[in-house]
């Protein structure tokens, strides 16, 4: 499972095992479209990077969090413009993808809804053992896919996570 944290200056990916019963850390990163590009080039840049991270690792499904909408509506629709190629990547190759609350994610990771970044990078490293998510985009990308292990399966649909095919 992937969980993706997207942004246009750094989209976070973590990939986690999950075998029904325990979570595992695979791997995780950082990819970093490059600043002085103009808007179509660094979204190609996410696009080919992310489906490189999904060609060598090959999770079985993938999942992102919910964008908030923040007062700048530039910054907002160009996040938008980076979580729709984060969105469509993994779909392109054939992967289902859940969309997640930021709540749910802090909730499933820290056991609060208003966890700080802190928090959540703290329980990663605790509930991922041999993780050591470098950045807090790290962090939050393996958050969302444990926040996906713990609803994965049947459980998409009930929890009404929004997974698309």
């Amino acid at each position: 499972m992937i969980g993706l944290d997207p942004g246009l200056r750094k989209t976070g990916w973590g990939i986690v095992d999950f075998d029904g019963i325990a979570i595992s850390y695979v791997g995780c990163g950082i990819i970093s479209p490059p600043v002085s590009a103009d808007m179509s080039r660094r979204l190609a840049f996410l696009h080919e990077s992310l489906l490189r991270v999904l060609k060598k690792w090959q999770p079985e499904s993938a999942a992102i969090e919910e964008t908030f909408v923040n007062k700048n509506a530039a910054s907002t629709l160009k996040l938008g413009q980076a979580r729709g190629v984060v969105m469509l990547t993994p779909a392109l190759v054939g992967l289902a993808v859940a969309e997640y609350h930021n709540r749910v994610v802090k909730l499933s990771v820290v056991g609060t809804g208003r966890a700080a970044k802190q928090q959540i990078h703290v329980m990663v490293k605790h509930l991922l053992p041999g993780a050591n998510p470098e950045s807090e985009d790290e962090a939050d990308a393996l958050a969302i896919a444990i926040c996906h292990a713990h609803h994965s399966g049947s459980n998409i649909e009930a929890l009404g996570a929004g997974a698309h095919k």
